[in-house]
């Protein structure tokens, strides 16, 4: 019964680190979107709590979506593609990580 708790315990998390990646989030940010936001790493995560963010990436990112397009009109065409979501999933990972409310610090700036 251990051994099979064990398995199932690592296939859970090895599934997990596949979907969405804080890594990728970060360089997909300052390759994509610094620009675009005129934020680093640091000023974009922290503009938002974890919950936040949860909220607004809720139904592949349309609350981010629609918020960032906004507030970044220069970034609006590339956040509204179709394919998006592919970025957008590790940003959010991303993002959550290094929020105002996290308690952690990214590497870039």
């Amino acid at each position: 019964m251990k051994t099979l708790l064990k398995v199932v315990l690592a296939l859970a998390l090895m599934q997990a680190s596949v979907w969405a990646d804080v890594q990728k989030g970060q360089k997909i940010y300052l390759k994509t979107y610094k620009g675009k936001f005129g934020l680093n790493g640091v000023q974009f995560a922290s503009l938002h709590t974890v919950q936040e963010w949860k909220e607004l990436f809720e139904n592949q990112g349309e609350g981010f979506i629609e918020a960032f397009s906004q507030t970044y009109p220069k970034a609006a065409k590339m956040l509204q593609a179709p394919n998006a979501w592919k970025k957008l999933q590790h940003i959010k990972d991303f993002a959550m990580e290094y929020a105002n409310d996290s308690g952690n610090v990214p590497s870039c700036g």
